[in-house]
């Protein structure tokens, strides 16, 4: 069977799987009829994202997650602090890293125009991750929609819902696991990190100061960490100072992340642990050897991740603006 057959395939049995295992309250073309373009428009705003700045696919998707792991997927981190509140996009896990709120703007904005009241900001974070993985590369997957948006956005909730570059393997699981995920999906979508940047500030610990007995990771390779040394100098702080996930395709969703990690070249603490278990790193084998099974579990774990603690029906609301609650 050719490639592209294959993909096809790939696509219908996930819709298939769809049909019996999604949230019930939560519906394959919800806006078929209250709002026929709203998937399109939100892919034109990310189209159109992408190509003035490729990075902002990997922000996309990351949003995604810093949403649905805080509150569950219901837009909660689009809000802005006000000065009674610091709102969970201010706390220090999300500012100054989570970026791609410029597409939901305008994806809302033009959906408010056509279709008022009608898609939720939940469900255009939703459709703008998938619309991202697709136009890196990944595979593309359905998106059930009736997500409604929250109400409450606090800065506090990130501390204990969003693991850290820090985490090893064991707190890694206990939280996803704590989310409903098995420890495989927890390695399955930690390949998100396949696409994108990060701040200096998230792993330069590993270069400068590890331990008590030794300054750098003994985990790092050596001479990706002369690298890393060279673009991060040791004290500089700024918030501009970047680098890239995954050198060798950062605009591409594919399984490099998992040949980096065997070639001890995972940015992060949470990355390289991943083979400190033998569990995890016969994951990280089989996901660097078969690309397009993982692109498979990932599109499925990516399904899973939006209908976490879901807001539907009567609960929660539809905002007219993303950073603002209703009046």
């Amino acid at each position: 069977m050719r490639p592209q057959n294959l993909n096809c395939v790939s696509i219908v049995l996930i819709a298939a799987s769809l049909c019996h295992s999604v949230h019930s309250q939560l519906q394959v073309g919800f806006y078929t009829t209250s709002c026929t373009l709203a998937e399109l428009i939100v892919k034109d705003e990310v189209r159109k994202g992408f190509f003035k700045n490729p990075g902002v696919a990997a922000g996309l998707v990351r949003l995604h997650f810093h949403d649905c792991f805080v509150r569950g997927c219901d837009a909660s981190v689009l809000i802005d602090s006000t000065s009674s509140n610091k709102a969970e996009k201010d706390s220090p896990a999300n500012n100054p890293s989570l970026r791609g709120f410029e597409v939901i703007d305008s994806a809302k904005a033009r959906l408010e125009a056509v279709c008022r009241g009608v898609v939720s900001c939940a469900d255009i974070v939703a459709f703008a991750a998938r619309d991202s993985i697709e136009i890196t590369r990944g595979l593309g997957y359905i998106v059930p929609a009736g997500r409604r948006d929250g109400r409450i956005s606090q800065a506090s909730d990130t501390f204990t819902n969003l693991p850290p570059p820090s985490f090893n393997v064991d707190q890694l699981s206990k939280l996803f696991a704590n989310k409903g995920f098995t420890q495989e999906e927890m390695v399955t979508l930690s390949g998100a990190h396949t696409i994108g940047r990060s701040h200096s500030t998230a792993f330069s610990n590993r270069l400068y100061n590890f331990n008590r007995t030794s300054r750098q990771d003994p985990s790092l390779d050596p001479q990706y960490a002369a690298q890393l040394k060279q673009q991060c100098p040791q004290g500089n702080t700024s918030p501009n100072l970047v680098v890239l996930m995954n050198p060798a395709s950062p605009a591409v969703t594919d399984t490099s992340y998992y040949a980096d990690i065997l070639a001890n070249r995972g940015l992060f603490t949470s990355d390289q642990t991943l083979l400190t278990n033998s569990a995890t790193a016969n994951q990280v084998n089989q996901n660097a050897k078969m690309p397009f099974l993982w692109r498979t579990k990932f599109a499925t774990a990516m399904v899973k991740m939006g209908r976490l603690e879901v807001l539907t029906g009567n609960a929660g609301e539809i905002q007219a603006n993303c950073r603002v609650i209703n009046s």
